[in-house]
């Protein structure tokens, strides 16, 4: 399984509600619309909450402020995820979404990497 990763801060000037509102109702339609395209597995948005164990946790770890959210898109393969971007289809919608984060995402502010699952089974 591979993934992207995207650790994401909003755009200083929406509030949390507008970005979440805009994340999960606008960009998540368009992640929908582009799957195919891009063959996408699976497309999950983690929300941060707003709990103050969230401070003891960083505070704990002496860790940076943390993200407003995770976006994690998965493909089986590399070579899946490779074939879906060397396609006409496949470089619009990736280019149609980059297009969008721009709209409540501080890009220069917000990590992203691609990563190979393993997961660790818990007995």
């Amino acid at each position: 399984m591979i993934k992207l990763t995207f650790c994401i801060r909003r755009l200083p000037q929406l509030s949390r509600e507008e970005f979440f509102s805009y994340w999960h109702g606008h960009h998540a339609a368009l992640a929908r619309k582009n799957a195919k395209a891009m063959r996408v597995a699976r497309y999950v948005q983690l929300h941060a909450l707003e709990d103050r164990i969230n401070d003891v946790l960083r505070g704990s770890r002496k860790a940076p402020q943390g993200f407003d959210g995770v976006a994690e898109m998965w493909w089986p393969s590399r070579e899946e995820m490779n074939k879906a971007f060397s396609t006409p289809e496949g470089k619009a919608a990736g280019k149609e979404m980059l297009a969008d984060e721009k709209n409540f995402i501080d890009l220069a502010n917000s990590p992203i990497w691609l990563s190979e699952e393993h997961e660790m089974p818990i007995d």
